[in-house]
């Protein structure tokens, strides 16, 4: 089974009901956090979780020393999952506004936890479900205690250290998933320090999508990876953004075209900056 999967609106209305499937409700806002809750509280997907980005699918943030949205402790994630009913078998949707950057961070860090098949997000999210005509819900979902069980693959991530001891290595491919003018440095409305990592290529994780806000087909991405790799090894493959959330999508991407999972540099551009020895690039 493929680790990058994504399901129709419809799919998941005809899966609605199962005692398998899993809905996680993934909706967040950088520049209101309340966002989510308070949006998944006016309605949302029947049965559906709400996962809140910096509550569940982050740890806490120090200041000066990790990035805007470190990752979870792994044993409080997997309790918080078991809350939602998860088990290792479990069907699982992850779904946001649409553009998925959200719930690529849940697809990941379930890839992380160990549970790589079985996992989806909503293609279009809940844009694509309104667009379809599908009902939402005000009911909060069943409880049930899951008994899911995780433990996190360190082989999927690379730390500050190591990532500015590979910089200068020919095999390897850095991909930035931020916009261009965050990537140049020629605006930077969340960090205090403009630009990017050296050597890093914009790869900006909008252009996964289709103007509809849906993925492009496998065939599209391995095509728009394909001249990032440009004859790389696509198994050297390291992920970054602003704080390690969207370059999962771009990881998530990479896997719908069938690339091997990437690695996610987790601290991203908000935790590299953190050390002023780090090296700093801006334009192309």
């Amino acid at each position: 089974m493929p680790l990058a999967q994504l399901i129709t609106p419809q799919q998941l209305a005809e899966r609605q009901g199962s005692p398998k499937l899993v809905i996680l409700d993934c909706r967040f806002a950088l520049e209101d956090v309340d966002y989510g809750q308070r949006s998944y509280a006016e309605g949302h997907i029947a049965g559906a979780h709400f996962a809140d980005l910096e509550r569940d699918l982050s740890g806490p943030v120090h200041k000066g020393q990790t990035g805007r949205h470190p990752l979870p402790d792994p044993q409080r994630l997997v309790e918080r999952l078991r809350e939602w009913g998860m088990d290792n078998d479990s069907q699982v949707v992850l779904y946001d506004d649409g553009p998925g950057a959200f719930a690529a961070r849940a697809w990941w860090l379930l890839a992380w936890l160990g549970k790589r098949s079985d996992v989806a997000i909503l293609d279009g999210g809940l844009k694509a479900w309104h667009a379809a005509h599908l009902p939402l819900s005000l009911d909060a979902p069943p409880k049930r205690e899951g008994a899911f069980s995780g433990e996190a693959d360190p082989q999927l991530l690379i730390d500050a250290e190591q990532l500015a001891k590979r910089l200068k290595d020919p095999a390897l491919t850095l991909l930035d998933a931020r916009a261009q003018p965050r990537f140049r440095g020629e605006v930077e409305p969340i960090d205090p320090v403009a630009g990017h990592i050296p050597g890093a290529q914009c790869a900006a994780f909008s252009e996964n999508l289709d103007d509809e806000g849906r993925f492009l087909s496998p065939q599209a991405l391995k095509q728009r990876f394909a001249k990032q790799l440009a004859g790389r090894s696509p198994e050297q493959v390291v992920a970054y953004c602003g704080s390690g959330v969207t370059a999962c999508h771009n990881l998530f991407a990479l896997a719908l075209a069938g690339y091997p999972m990437g690695t996610l540099y987790a601290g991203s551009w908000s935790e590299w900056i953190n050390d002023p020895q780090r090296a700093v690039a801006t334009g192309d």
